[in-house]
């Protein structure tokens, strides 16, 4: 009975790169070899860079029993303040640092919001989600900034390092940190401990509080990242940038394998989720799909990724 327990638990944890494999045999039936054009493959990359950042420090949020709405608001704020410093000041180091440290004290704020005054995760990011937004709206009336920094935008953008995109090198660098935090240090299995038994965690000496602050805070720096990652791409920066990127990034998160009731998390499977993701948008467009049934498809993706959840838990 335990055998066969175990072989369903381990199916659903490589569910995603069952998925992933099927999804590129049928893309390779449907749209010929072109589709697995080298330019092409790393062109996914590239679009997919922003959520799979944000879904290695998702994976810490929902492992840890939370979720976090706000993520695409901070992506579009950090996003206009890099670019408002660079046209200003054309200071590379100070964009940086204020887009970054705006990003993080939103996450950190998220954080004392649900530990401290014990409103509930979605409630306190949703409404910040709400603040966020309309502040990156105000902050430039609804108008675009142009990036005129090359070097902005060749780090953090279209830039390549040996035919590399350096947009994948950062998203390699995210998922090494990501996975080693959650598999080999003390963090990491503390968030797991609070994602299992939040009550036992307590007992047992973990500080709770804290680490559901650092996970927040964290989450909000890798969302500020994404939305640098944004504005150098495109060269410019928009207040929509990131809206429905929430949705992306929890579902990459879930189909990877992460549950929803937190105690589990997998960084690789997080990363291969949001690249399934991509592949998928990716392929619909070459195939010709109109926008409307893009979004009937993510949006069946959202269910199937929540669905797996379930199954996982209930299998738990």
């Amino acid at each position: 009975m335990r055998s066969k327990y175990k072989q369903r638990v381990d199916l659903y944890q490589y569910m995603v790169y069952i998925i992933f494999a099927l999804v590129l045999i049928f893309f390779a039936l449907w749209l010929g070899p072109s589709f697995f054009s080298g330019s092409n493959l790393l062109n996914i990359t590239r679009q997919t860079a922003m959520v799979s950042v944000m879904a290695v420090a998702m994976t810490f949020v929902i492992a840890c029993g939370q979720i976090d709405l706000s993520i695409g608001a901070v992506v579009a704020l950090s996003a206009l303040l890099s670019a408002w410093v660079l046209e200003k000041s054309d200071n590379l180091f100070l964009a940086l640092l204020l887009a970054l440290l705006v990003g993080t004290a939103v996450g950190t704020i998220n954080g004392l919001l649900i530990t401290f005054l014990k409103i509930p995760a979605f409630l306190a990011t949703l409404g910040m989600m709400s603040i966020i937004r309309g502040s990156a709206m105000w902050l430039t009336a609804t108008k675009a900034i142009a990036i005129r920094n090359d070097t902005f935008n060749y780090i953090f953008g279209m830039g390549t390092v040996a035919g590399i995109p350096i947009v994948l090198i950062w998203t390699l660098i995210a998922l090494a940190l990501g996975h080693v935090a959650l598999k080999h240090l003390a963090y990491g299995k503390k968030v797991l401990a609070i994602g299992g038994n939040q009550s036992s965690a307590l007992y047992s000496g973990i500080r709770v509080k804290q680490i559901k602050v650092i996970v927040f805070a964290v989450m909000g720096f890798a969302s500020a990242f994404a939305g640098i990652i944004y504005a150098a791409r495109m060269k410019t920066a928009r207040y929509t940038y990131g809206d429905g990127d929430e949705m992306n990034v929890i579902a990459a998160v879930v189909l990877g394998g992460t549950s929803m009731a937190g105690g589990s998390g997998n960084i690789i499977g997080s990363v291969v989720g949001s690249l399934l993701l991509g592949v998928i948008n990716n392929g619909l467009i070459i195939g010709g799909l109109d926008t409307s049934q893009q979004q009937v498809v993510r949006g069946a993706i959202i269910i199937l990724a929540v669905a797996l959840s379930t199954f996982r838990t209930k299998e738990r």
